[in-house]
């Protein structure tokens, strides 16, 4: 603890960053015997920002003096204010973290952004770039003006409103452990994981294509229960000669983005799995092929390999979602809460409520109103920066596996 005679001193180096900046700093410091009370570096596209605030019981202008030549010496600029606020905020005050994507987040749209968290009474504590492809990311540190149990929807509903006016996608989370705890993660298949809707690539072979489809976005938009909709589809497809299912399986795309996003997860020690509308029988395939945990989708019935138009058991609608996720959570031993759900429709709804994080991934206005945050650009990696995970570190992960950098 300091002595009430001690003055404090805010020291601030900038300059190209370079080796032996830290260690002639910080020589000095100590030959004066100052007390470190905190300290703060960032690099930015090779410039250093350096920030040192010290309590001196001795003489600050001296100290000011040597620190200034020092830093002349390595041909450093240096900023030193004697008798500095000494009151140091702690990081860990930040309420909530916001996480910024745009392909580009563009000077006006961050201004936007800025404006009306200040107009929130919402500080930002602190900044930090977690992508740069295939979306620009940036996380955000802030601190509400008076954080209730309201401050997460109120930010939220604010955010929303300035992300679809100027086109980024914004998340929200509050800040601290809860957020990094997040262990077990269910995605939706059809326009999630993979491109597209199974069931019409189905249609398309019993040329009732269109049909399945008006059928399909009714149920999407929440028009129509999702469990009547899918025996209609079904009904369409009678007939159909089983091996369509194994070439449907074969002819998936996957969502750009979402082999990193399962490999990075895996790496965290996360458990992850799909909860679908669609057929076991061609999902299956998507299981081994991701490595993944855990699978619920529908049973679609085969008679003398050809089927038949019907669903057996139980069909995995929008509650039987939810029931996935809280089963596959239970058998886990993971707490609803560190449980994260993404998906695109309305039969998505009850699961990402149910998780702790709900992601609406390019959805339909029905989940979007209800998910915690929604994103709308066509990659599946841009789950990662919304959890915290940097580009950086998963190109990093992927270089240590001997994983090829590809980029266009």
């Amino acid at each position: 603890m300091t002595s009430t005679t001690a003055t404090p001193v805010l020291i601030t180096v900038t300059g190209p960053d370079k080796p032996g900046v830290s260690s002639v700093l910080f020589a000095v410091l100590s030959r004066h015997g100052v007390a470190i009370l905190d300290v703060e570096q960032v690099v930015i596209r090779g410039r250093l920002v350096l920030g040192v605030l010290v309590s001196t019981e001795d003489d600050a202008e001296g100290l000011q003096e040597a620190v200034e030549q020092a830093m002349d010496s390595v041909a450093m600029h240096v900023d030193v204010e004697v008798g500095a606020d000494s009151r140091i905020p702690s990081r860990m005050e930040s309420s909530h973290v916001i996480v910024v994507l745009g392909r580009p987040v563009t000077a006006r749209a961050f201004t936007e952004v800025a404006r009306r968290l200040a107009a929130l009474g919402v500080n930002i504590d602190a900044i930090r770039r977690v992508a740069d492809y295939p979306v620009t990311g940036l996380e955000l540190r802030v601190s509400v003006a008076e954080d209730t149990v309201d401050s997460d929807g109120a930010l939220r509903s604010a955010l929303a409103e300035v992300a679809s006016r100027v086109e980024l996608d914004i998340a929200v989370e509050r800040a601290g452990l809860a957020r990094r705890a997040k262990r077990l993660i269910v995605f939706d298949v059809d326009s999630t994981l993979v491109q597209g809707e199974v069931i019409e690539m189905l249609a398309a072979r019993a040329g009732c294509q269109d049909e399945v489809k008006k059928v399909t976005d009714a149920a999407m938009r929440g028009e129509l229960d999702f469990a009547e909709s899918l025996r209609r589809r079904v009904a369409l497809l009678e007939g159909l000669p089983e091996s369509v299912l194994d070439d449907v399986a074969a002819e998936m795309r996957l969502t750009p983005g979402a082999r990193t996003t399962i490999r990075t997860l895996r790496r965290l020690g996360f458990r992850c799995g799909v909860v679908s509308g669609g057929f076991t029988r061609i999902i299956q395939r998507l299981v081994d092929e991701l490595r993944l945990d855990f699978c619920a989708a529908n049973e679609i019935e085969v008679v003398d390999g050809k089927i038949t138009g019907r669903v057996v058991g139980d069909i995995i609608d929008r509650a039987g979602k939810a029931v996935a996720l809280r089963r596959f959570a239970t058998e886990s031993g993971v707490p609803i809460g560190q449980c994260v759900a993404v998906g695109d429709g309305a039969n998505d709804i009850d699961m990402l409520a149910a998780a702790g994080l709900g992601i609406a991934f390019n959805a339909k206005p029905a989940l979007r109103e209800v998910a915690d945050t929604a994103l709308t650009h066509p990659f599946l990696d841009a789950v990662l920066f919304v959890l915290g995970v940097t580009r950086a570190e998963v190109e990093a992960a992927d270089a240590a596996d001997g994983l090829e950098l590809v980029r266009p």
